[in-house]
């Protein structure tokens, strides 16, 4: 992916910030989504949110969001739009407590939840071929990238049985490297201030739900995500501290093992993923391509005069997914725009 931000957008922590707050989808054909509420193996819920196609048989995308992402994140609603344009079918799971209402369960999300993705994939493919469909894509934005990529390594030749292509977004394949960065200096005080504001009442609430599940105090006296998994995400999946969670729960050390076309796109000036943890040819099988572009910011690529658009983003991936799942023409639909 060739990407040069604009002129008026220098500097990785800008075009992160601009494109979370300020940039616009390009097209804004997105329709409206409709909410599903889908039970989990274990008796809890997920809700999913649907934009349809012309018809059911169209190819799906499913897109899993980042840390504390949702349908609403500003990459959701430009792949949403770029669905719409094409006339794919769009799905946007939401990780447990992301949608708007805390989950039963005791358990919540993490970067490495590769059997969540597992199952919501099966289910997804089974649902797509009884309406007729027989392309399912599926993008992951950071956590979720992560999370997808574990997956497909976990899965290894069974992958391709429930999607034919993937793709991560800013991932920070290697967790300890992204989670020492975005501890320090302006990630500490802008991006881990933002993220503890939501983690930590999602956390009190699960704690309401299930007392002494974790140390509370510790939990809201947690400074950054350091302190906050150590505390609750990594005890509560079953890590014994954050260090164990961060090493487990990364994609890079897995991605040799990946059997299906998958892509890596990361910004080398991403501000939470060090250039320096991003994977080489070395550290991944064949069927993954990396894609390493010297601007973008964390999910960013704005383009355009001010204020910008981030159509770029969604059209690059979404056609390399396209090409990779070998949709055909006569499968890809009208292009409207």
């Amino acid at each position: 992916m060739a990407y040069t931000s604009p002129i008026w957008l220098p500097g990785g922590h800008t075009q992160t910030i601009w494109s979370a707050l300020y940039a616009q989808c390009r097209f804004m054909k997105a329709l409206p989504l409709v909410r599903e509420r889908w039970l989990s193996p274990d008796g809890d819920f997920l809700d999913v949110d649907r934009q349809s196609a012309s018809t059911p048989s169209r190819p799906l995308l499913v897109l899993f969001h980042g840390l504390e992402g949702s349908s609403r994140s500003h990459y959701a609603q430009a792949f949403a739009d770029w669905a719409a344009q094409h006339d794919l079918n769009f799905l946007v799971p939401h990780f447990r407590g992301c949608s708007g209402e805390i989950n039963t369960a005791p358990r919540a999300y993490h970067s490495g939840d590769h059997q969540e993705i597992d199952w919501l994939l099966k289910k997804i493919r089974k649902e797509h071929h009884t309406a007729g469909g027989n392309k399912v894509v599926a993008v992951g934005v950071s956590l979720g990238g992560n999370a997808l990529m574990c997956w497909a390594a976990e899965q290894g030749s069974f992958a391709n049985k429930q999607a034919e292509a993937i793709a991560s977004i800013c991932s920070p394949l290697d967790l300890f490297s992204s989670g020492q960065a975005i501890g320090k200096g302006f990630n500490r005080l802008v991006y881990t201030r933002m993220f503890l504001q939501t983690m930590k009442p999602k956390a009190s609430a699960k704690w309401a739900q299930y007392p002494g599940l974790f140390d509370l105090d510790a939990m809201m006296a947690a400074r950054d995500l350091d302190e906050f998994d150590g505390v609750f995400t990594a005890p509560v999946h079953g890590y014994k501290n954050t260090m164990d969670y961060w090493t487990k729960a990364s994609a890079k050390p897995l991605m040799r093992q990946i059997q299906l076309p998958a892509l890596a796109l990361n910004a080398i000036n991403d501000p939470f993923v060090p250039a320096s943890s991003l994977p080489t040819k070395k550290d991944v099988s064949a069927d993954v391509e990396l894609w390493q572009t010297k601007q973008g910011g964390h999910v960013g690529f704005t383009q355009g005069n001010w204020p910008g658009h981030i159509g770029a983003l969604p059209s690059k991936v979404g056609q390399w997914l396209i090409d990779a799942a070998g949709i055909n023409q006569k499968e890809r639909g009208k292009v409207h725009g």
